[in-house]
């Protein structure tokens, strides 16, 4: 295999600027990857004509060629099947959507482009990012390159295993419980969910009350996710929770060394998580990383409030306030589980609401205690290894039964309160898997979350170890 494939998004980039490829060997080099992976795979579920790829690539090489590069000029990109692409169809991983061609670029994706990223295709996601498990009736199950038997997470487990089998150089992902963060985990790779408005998520079919998706990066390392957030935080008209730009550059903040020694607040469970004993032991040893490089680790008692239950309500009630309308006349065509699921919203209360908000409050509450007393939180990312591509999710671990909110024990609490959350290859499992440590930051702090993992990293690096081959 071509060393382009498995080399970092910063040395691809660096490559092509000191013109050892051009965009056109390497578009080339990643059509034939998709191609050659896609049936085991299933990462790249749709591409554009490959005739006007090659023709966007040929006009990068002349930028490139005339000294006017962009920051990402020439890169292929992967978009997630939740968010638009002009010209190619945002099918939701839904059947009744599986024809509809966006109009118009989201925000994130126009940033891309402007920074000289070429849209390549779509990656695979579950119906509306509804489940963890990236499966769809459109285009069937995505597969991890680590196990072809094992799901590479959802929802942006498309992207996930994209990167991690080394196919895409750069992808999107959104995560609104965890759909960064646990395919991320899964797949050994890079995963930041940023503060919430860091980046946009416009424009969007209607006002969002459902306030905890966060586009964010999957790469291969955390240099690549900061050259990523580079190019698309910042405002937008388009999407009301947008911060202000931070006014400075992440791939600056990654590359300047932590000062200080951090407090450290480290919970192995949150209080009420089930932990497969070979992951929690694998993020216990990680932790202790942190102690070596002078950093002071102190152990968080108990946890959260977390209402998961509301979040899962929350999130079904407003996706069934957007397809009620086709509804019962199209549900069929709809996933079993899926349909039943955001049915199940339309019993909410006024008095559910209010119970959900309180319990939503006292989560912050718990949240601000936690930052300031500490620095940062490591936690373990996902309490278990991968399930299989097609699922379900086990109900028992090691004997005990896990707890109500699952894979997702370890990331929801982060999406309801807007913390900035990164997860880090720490290890692999007793079963030849990747396992997640989390590290979680004040809100806004998206650049000590990446200071912290790039410290982390340097201690544990896991690039440039990917699946690029195996067995069926």
């Amino acid at each position: 295999m071509n060393e382009i494939h498995t080399i970092s998004l910063v040395d691809l980039v660096q490559k092509m600027r000191d013109k050892e490829i051009s965009s056109v060997e390497l578009m080339k080099e990643v059509l034939d990857r998709v191609d050659e992976t896609h049936d085991d795979l299933n990462a790249v579920v749709a591409i554009r004509d490959r005739d006007a790829l090659m023709a966007d690539a040929a006009a990068a090489d002349e930028h490139i060629a005339k000294g006017d590069a962009r920051p990402l000029e020439g890169i292929p990109l992967g978009v997630k099947d939740l968010e638009h692409a002009e010209g190619l169809v945002t099918s939701m991983g839904s059947k009744p959507f599986a024809d509809d061609v966006a109009t118009k670029d989201s925000d994130q994706v126009a940033k891309f482009k402007e920074a000289g990223a070429i849209v390549l295709g779509k990656t695979n996601a579950p119906e509306f990012g509804y489940t963890a498990i990236t499966k769809n009736l459109v285009y069937g199950v995505t597969r991890s390159p680590w196990n072809l038997e094992a799901s590479p997470g959802g929802s942006s487990g498309g992207s996930s295993a994209a990167i991690a089998g080394c196919v895409l150089p750069l992808a999107t992902g959104s995560d609104g419980g965890g759909s960064v963060r646990i395919p991320a985990s899964f797949t050994g790779t890079f995963g930041l969910k940023p503060s919430f408005g860091r980046i946009s998520n416009g424009p969007r079919p209607r006002w969002s009350y459902n306030d905890t998706v966060c586009n964010g990066p999957i790469t291969k390392t955390v240099d690549d996710a900061a050259l990523f957030m580079d190019q698309v935080v910042g405002p937008s008209p388009y999407d009301p929770n947008t911060l202000p730009h931070p006014g400075y550059s992440y791939v600056d903040k990654v590359n300047t060394r932590l000062e200080g020694k951090l407090k450290i607040g480290y919970s192995p469970d949150l209080g009420y998580a089930v932990v497969q004993s070979d992951i929690a032991a694998s993020v216990e040893n990680g932790v202790k990383e942190f102690e070596k490089l002078g950093h002071s680790v102190t152990h968080v008692k108990g946890g959260p409030p977390l209402n998961a239950g509301g979040w899962g309500r929350m999130g079904a009630f407003e996706i069934r306030g957007g397809i009620g309308h086709m509804l019962p006349a199209l549900e069929g065509e709809f996933g079993r589980s899926f349909i039943n699921g955001i049915n199940n919203a339309e019993s909410l209360t006024a008095e559910w609401w209010g119970e959900y908000a309180t319990d939503r409050l006292k989560l912050n509450d718990w949240c601000a205690d936690v930052f300031n007393e500490y620095d940062v939180l490591v936690t373990p990312t996902i309490p278990f290894d991968p399930p299989n591509a097609k699922g379900p999710f086990p109900l028992e671990i090691e004997g005990k039964k896990q707890c109500d909110v699952g894979v997702a024990a370890f990331t929801i609490p982060f999406n309801l309160s807007w913390h900035p959350a990164a997860t880090v290859r720490a290890g692999i499992s007793e079963a030849g898997l990747p396992i997640g440590l989390q590290i979680v930051g004040p809100r806004h702090r998206d650049d000590l979350v990446l200071q912290v993992a790039k410290a982390f990293e340097n201690e544990r690096p896991w690039h440039p170890e990917w699946p690029t081959t195996w067995t069926k």
